[in-house]
């Protein structure tokens, strides 16, 4: 586990401190009067707005989560261990300290691979079943400082690889828009954050993307998840799976909750050399503020919107969907729709054989356990021995192809727009450049469509900027799922994701499965 999971050394950690940046005038926003008879409609930013003003406590908000998640998780299975008394304490201290920003108070769901001090941190996973860190990852930290309040760890795919099963594969977190199908993809790996956030268990949370983690269940549930630059946020105190392609963020309700949350992660780290010597953070809060003129909605800057060939191409009602997203986007003034072509050799350069080449990063740190005991690894263990397996010779050759790829997307891809569409979030995941997923629709069935949009290195705040202005002009953002049957919370074995749910009719992923989608 020091291997893999780096606590055997001595941590390079400083206290965190308090981020003025997170008490911007931007940062609070009046609440919608639907929202106010139950706080677990509010946005992260409406909430902070009837704290500051004296009209909520921090105690009545955790009051109001923990209710949620006490009647309906036992349907939705989002956590695998709910922190109900700490969080209740922290509110309570809360009140007697100082407000510290838009965060202050706020309850948020924790993925289960960021440490968090003498609390499970198990990866949802065999390997760490029995892993209590003895301090904070860098980002938990950092939210801790604004005030934030933790909830609990949230159900993910094992080891940060498919949507949220038990390390045997057996599927748990379910859809919050279908809670009573669990063959609807919740999207993965982040899934129990999605559906902690989409189900109203949990303000806003963290996920990590490798390939897709934070893009794929927010599309899937409805909600605004950022993806940041690497190196945006600190990787130190959270459980690996590839050194050069994770990527923390947060998922949350709207644009401007993204942007809060990401104003509190964000930020250089002694402890983690991808942060360093890096542009500063710009002011998100303000960038996910809609812009306007004489009173008329506009983008805050002239913004070049790229669209792929096929993006809309098709009957289907996702490509309805994106041709109305982007009609809505060329109607705000400012914004500017332009198609753009792939770059050169697009689909060998962003295929399965070079996005391969990250295996071997994921396999490395773990390689004790993959000498000793390859039943640790549970039904993902497939992947791990492929990066094991996987020779020199290709890992070089796709570290090469990906400085090629780093070179097209910029020189030709980027030569004539500022941000552009994606129908896949591997390429930037890749490259680590930045993205952003938010909803566009719902299909017939009531499923939500959502649409990614990714930016030039370090560019979050065009991308916030972007999603900001159609989520001025949508409604999309604001729906929420109708609450599920009520039912007993899960087993203490199952919340922690060791043991098989109660559910009759569990799904199961098999190995062959896993490795295909990880």
């Amino acid at each position: 586990m020091a291997s893999a999971a780096g606590p055997a050394r001595t941590p390079l950690l400083t206290a965190a401190k308090w981020n003025p940046a997170l008490d911007v005038p931007n940062a609070y926003v009046k609440p919608r009067p639907e929202a106010v008879a139950d706080p677990t409609e509010l946005t992260v930013a409406e909430a902070a707005w009837l704290i500051r003003a004296g009209k909520l406590t921090p105690a009545k908000l955790v009051e109001a989560y923990l209710a949620r998640i006490s009647t309906y998780d036992g349907t939705y299975q989002a956590f695998n261990l709910v922190l109900a008394e700490a969080a209740a304490k922290a509110a309570a201290a809360l009140a007697k300290k100082p407000r510290r920003g838009a965060l202050h108070g706020i309850p948020l769901a924790i993925k289960d691979n960021y440490y968090t001090a003498g609390v499970p941190t198990t990866a949802n996973s065999y390997l760490f079943a029995d892993f209590r860190p003895p301090y904070d990852a860098t980002a938990v930290s950092r939210l801790l400082a604004g005030g934030a309040i933790v909830l609990g760890k949230t159900q993910m795919g094992p080891l940060a690889t498919t949507r949220a099963t038990t390390p045997s594969g057996v599927v748990t977190t379910v859809n919050a828009w279908t809670p009573t199908d669990s063959r609807t993809d919740p999207g993965g790996s982040s899934t129990g954050t999605a559906t902690a956030v989409a189900g109203r268990l949990a303000a806003s949370g963290t996920g990590t993307q490798t390939g897709g983690s934070i893009t794929a269940p927010s599309n899937a549930q409805n909600l605004t998840g950022l993806k940041p630059t690497m190196g945006r946020v600190s990787l130190h105190g959270i459980i690996p799976l590839s050194y050069t392609r994770d990527h923390p963020g947060p998922l949350a309700r709207d644009a401007k909750d993204a942007a809060i949350m990401l104003t509190a992660m964000a930020g250089e780290d002694p402890a983690d050399p991808r942060t360093q010597g890096l542009p500063g953070v710009p002011k998100l809060i303000d960038a996910a503020t809609p812009a306007y003129s004489g009173g008329k909605l506009k983008l805050r800057w002239k913004t070049r919107i790229g669209v792929l060939p096929g993006f809309t191409a098709g009957t289907t009602e996702t490509a309805a969907a994106r041709a109305a997203y982007l009609a809505k986007l060329a109607a705000i003034p400012g914004a500017t729709v332009v198609d753009v072509p792939l770059p050169d050799e697009w689909d060998v350069l962003t295929g399965g054989a070079f996005n391969n080449v990250r295996l071997p990063e994921r396999s490395e740190p773990f390689m004790p356990y993959l000498r000793t005991d390859l039943r640790g690894f549970g039904v993902s263990v497939t992947s791990w021995l492929q990066g094991a397996l996987l020779g020199a010779n290709e890992f070089i050759t796709g570290q090469r192809a990906k400085l090629l790829l780093m070179e097209r997307v910029l020189d030709q891809l980027f030569a004539s727009c500022d941000v552009v569409v994606q129908t896949s979030p591997v390429p930037f995941d890749i490259l680590g450049l930045p993205e952003i997923a938010f909803p566009i629709g719902f299909t017939a069935a009531g499923v939500p469509i959502g649409t990614i949009l990714g930016g030039l290195p370090y560019g979050e705040d065009r991308l916030l900027s972007v999603a900001a202005a159609y989520q001025a002009v949508a409604d999309w953002h604001r729906r929420r799922p109708a609450d599920p049957p009520a039912a007993p919370p899960a087993p203490a074995a199952a919340a922690l994701g060791l043991a098989s749910p109660a559910a009759p009719a569990a799904l199961r992923l098999t190995a062959e499965e896993v490795a295909e989608l990880a």
